[in-house]
């Protein structure tokens, strides 16, 4: 349950007979909340009013308790679009983190489907488990405790998304276990990365590649005075959305255009040095480097 204070303070409560909530506008009890409906106001015991609202997937995502920076719902919401996901789909993630992203994809793939987690650590590990218990999405989640430098169980997924320093080194394994024509996003902090995760992804038959970010900025919702928010979340990742079909023919042929023509760019120009080192070597014979001039008489 959410509850909405005045002032617009939000608290995702569980509720269970007897237990109360402590806010800084008084204690809400409750079993003052259990039975009400959707909508209804109550009060704390100082008599401070608040709504009674259905948690959104936002909601659950920002009041996870976290141990490791969580991904932002900005960019969970541009994941679960770039995945491709849907009730049924089976997706795996590595790593786990305090489990945010995972809630968004536990959300987007019930009842029928399947996240199935990777998290080396067995401290993050506890607490997303303990987090997705919370808001209800466990069973829908299958949590691993391990590195995935031995690959992953599972096999013939729809979608893999990852959440590691160098996901490039993984492709390999991705590739085993992503059907044909699956779907691949990573989320990676530096534009170094991105560069080596791009040519992992063209060494292993990965097409359609993308990279992005997003921006975020909210507007102060006053009819008389609409204006921007005086802080925005810009920039928390770069954002690298790919398929997968395996070895081609030719794979150059399926590479976006910009890169096609930098390829060719770059072979004109190897081909214009190879041309003017052999002119050059020709040209480099033993003995003088100059013609013979005409002596006098």
């Amino acid at each position: 349950m959410l509850l909405l204070s005045s002032d617009q303070k939000r608290y995702l409560v569980t509720l269970r007979r007897g237990h109360v909530l402590h806010t800084h506008l008084g204690v809400y009890a409750h079993d003052d909340m259990i039975g009400r409906d959707l909508g209804d106001v109550v009060y704390s015991r100082l008599n401070h009013p608040a709504l009674l609202m259905e948690p959104s997937l936002h909601d659950l995502m920002t009041h996870l308790k976290r141990v490791t920076q969580i991904i932002y719902p900005k960019d969970a919401a541009w994941l679960v679009h770039r995945l491709n996901l849907h009730a049924g789909s089976r997706v795996i993630e590595a790593g786990t983190g305090s489990g945010g992203l995972t809630t968004a994809l536990a959300w987007a793939v019930a009842p029928q489907g399947r996240v199935y987690s990777y998290e080396a650590r067995p401290d993050i590990h506890g607490m997303a488990r303990t987090s997705l218990e919370r808001v209800g999405l466990l069973p829908f989640v299958q949590l691993h405790l391990r590195a995935i430098d031995k690959g992953f169980d599972e096999k013939d997924v729809d979608a893999v998304f990852l959440d590691v320093r160098d996901p490039w080194r993984h492709l390999p394994a991705v590739t085993g276990v992503l059907r044909r024509s699956g779907f691949f996003a990573s989320l990676l902090p530096t534009t170094n990365q991105v560069s080596d995760l791009l040519i992992g992804l063209e060494a292993n038959g990965f097409v359609d590649v993308t990279v992005e970010e997003l921006l975020l900025r909210a507007y102060k919702p006053v009819p008389e005075r609409l204006r921007p928010e005086d802080s925005m979340i810009a920039h928390t990742g770069y954002l690298i959305a790919a398929r997968y079909v395996g070895a081609l023919e030719e794979p150059g042929r399926w590479q976006v255009k910009e890169r096609q023509r930098f390829r060719a760019r770059m072979q004109f120009q190897e081909r214009i040095a190879q041309e003017a080192q052999a002119s050059a070597n020709e040209k480099d014979e033993p003995g003088r480097k100059y013609p013979r001039l005409p002596l006098p008489g």
